[in-house]
């Protein structure tokens, strides 16, 4: 028995706990003695009261609770099938069946969901009953049918079992036919709006993300939200219209713009029953699908350890520590001796056992890269480090400037997020100058995952090293504001926003003329215009490269000028 059964009589109680032996045919909604006794239970203890009931026609639970409350068995239904399981209960005070009837009935995924009318006298009255309806059916615009009220003596001529095995096989055809056409997890995307200036545009980011991550997105939603509910962000009833949309748009993934806690990731996907990843697990997704070089691997599985290890779980009571005790010696309690570690710890230990292997072989790839720097350092090579947003064509841009179009020189180059992301150095040629080496560095993104930031650190710090910065823009995006200033602030983070920087305002071609003019204002002018594509710009674009480079090395001779002179004063 299940509710809050608390200020009930014995007598009361003991007629609530008789419900548990009655049996109705099965494949009906109830019989009606079975909907006499449930009224006159509900007028006297002024409660609704509800059975539910399984498809031989047994009462397996009882509560005194509405719908929304009422407690459901902990069952996986298969993704084709319904529960098995239909309500059937009581409204005191008369009327149809509520939203939240027709809620319960949906996530619960019930067979049906019936409400019998109590009158005076405990009386039962009119039964409403609603069920499920295929996804994608003509006519139908909500999630469920409601049939015609019917009186209680009636109750059992509707042929339930008969609606609940067509409706099955209904559901398993349509599945066949949408499973034959998908070839990519189908996502629906939340952005919640606080009221920043850029939601839309963090929605539209959220977007590539996913189709980066080889996702079909199906469904956008900006929601609203002054302040976030602390389980689920966006409230259960939003939750409940994300659930319903899923199911007509057979989608099986939920991809949120925010980073989810462990308990907010659990508690959206009890009440959804959907697959849900946040922006920090989605970009870690995509690290891990286009990592190549050794460094990268290591780097994206150090990121992803360290974002898995607090959300390890364990299954409550029977995972709680086991005392390591050598024998009942040790006064352990009985029940509690054993190795001293849960299936959990366990878990944790390897992963901090991995993390330690993982730091210690990027601490030997960093070593060799500072090596080939400094090798660099001798040579006296001025190197340029391209920067600048994911996707703004970094690494077209290095390809046009080494003429680099075949391969093994060619670097990836794809619209896509992320296309590369281990730093790669080619030689070029500027005038003036002569041999440079060019970096390109992986890019950079808004709010870039700490765990990332932390695994991609020592890569980062080698932009330190450069002479001269290319900050590479993507002009034709609409963001293009918000993303320039976001690479700046990773700059400052890093410590590298004061270096010499030249930039290239790329896609030019493709950029709205008063776009492209307002770009070049918000760099005070010193923004170039370039088309890495169609060979635009690129002579200005080197030109300027030159004249950096060149000011860096008059820089580097005075200070070499001056501590020669201070030197030999001293002497």
């Amino acid at each position: 028995m299940h509710g809050n059964t608390s200020g009930l009589r014995p007598a009361q109680l003991k007629a609530l706990s008789n419900l548990y032996r009655r049996r109705i045919e099965p494949g009906r909604i109830g019989s009606p003695e079975l909907a006499r006794n449930l009224a006159e239970l509900s007028a006297d203890v002024r409660r609704e009261v509800g059975v539910l009931i399984d498809r031989r026609g047994r009462v397996i639970s009882v509560s005194v609770a509405d719908a929304k409350t009422t407690e459901f068995p902990d069952l996986r239904m298969g993704e084709n099938r319904l529960s098995g399981f239909h309500l059937l209960h009581t409204h005191p005070r008369g009327g149809a069946l509520s939203k939240g009837d027709l809620s319960t009935l949906f996530l619960r995924r019930l067979d049906a969901v019936s409400a019998i009318e109590v009158r005076g006298e405990g009386q039962p009255g009119l039964v409403h009953t609603a069920h499920l309806t295929p996804p994608g059916t003509v006519g139908e615009e909500e999630d469920w049918r409601i049939l015609p009220p019917v009186p209680a003596f009636q109750i059992d001529e509707f042929d339930l079992g008969a609606q609940v095995q067509a409706l099955e096989e209904e559901i398993a055809r349509a599945a066949v036919g949408r499973e034959a056409k998908k070839d990519h997890e189908r996502a629906i995307l939340v952005q919640i709006d606080q009221g920043e200036f850029d939601a839309e545009e963090r929605l539209e980011e959220l977007a590539e993300l996913a189709r980066t991550a080889g996702a079909e997105v199906v469904h956008r939603e900006l929601v609203y939200r002054r302040n976030l509910k602390p389980g689920t962000l966006v409230g259960a009833g939003k939750l409940e219209e994300l659930t319903s949309r899923a199911y007509h748009l057979d989608a099986d993934l939920l991809i949120f713009g925010q980073e989810l806690g462990p308990a907010q990731a659990r508690e959206i996907e009890a009440a959804t029953g959907l697959k849900i990843i946040d922006r920090t697990q989605l970009i870690l997704d995509i690290f891990a699908l286009h990592a190549q070089g050794v460094e990268s691997r290591l780097q994206v599985e150090l990121a992803q350890l360290r974002y898995m290890k607090p959300r390890l779980l364990g299954a409550g009571a029977q995972l709680s520590r086991i005392g390591g005790s050598a024998g009942s010696a040790a006064g352990g309690a009985i029940g509690t001796r054993g190795p001293g570690e849960t299936k959990l710890e366990l878990d944790r230990r390897r992963i901090n056992d991995r993390l330690s292997f993982l730091e210690r072989q990027l601490e030997n790839v960093s070593a060799r890269r500072e090596e080939r720097r400094k090798q660099r350092a001798r040579n006296d090579v001025p190197v340029i480090s391209i920067v600048g947003y994911t996707n703004a064509g970094k690494s077209t841009l290095l390809n046009t400037f080494t003429h680099a179009a075949e391969e093994p020189r060619r670097v990836l180059a794809e619209n896509k997020l992320f296309a590369t992301l281990r730093p790669t150095s080619r030689q070029g040629y500027l005038e003036g100058i002569g041999p440079v080496v060019l970096t390109d560095t992986v890019g950079f993104i808004r709010d870039l995952p700490k765990d990332l930031t932390r695994a991609f650190r020592s890569t980062l710090e080698e932009i330190g090293d450069a002479d001269v910065l290319l900050h590479v823009v993507d002009a034709a995006s609409p963001g293009a504001d918000t993303r320039l200033d976001a690479v700046n602030r990773i700059l400052e983070e890093l410590g590298f926003r004061d270096m010499p920087t030249v930039i290239a305002l790329n896609k030019a071609d493709a950029a709205a003329p008063d776009t492209l003019e307002r770009e070049v204002e918000r760099t005070d002018g010193a923004g170039i215009p370039v088309s890495a594509l169609q060979n635009v710009g690129l002579t200005e674009l080197k030109d300027a490269l030159a004249d950096a480079v060149a000011g860096v090395q008059r820089a580097e001779l005075a200070r070499q000028e001056e501590a020669r002179a201070l030197s030999a004063r001293y002497q």
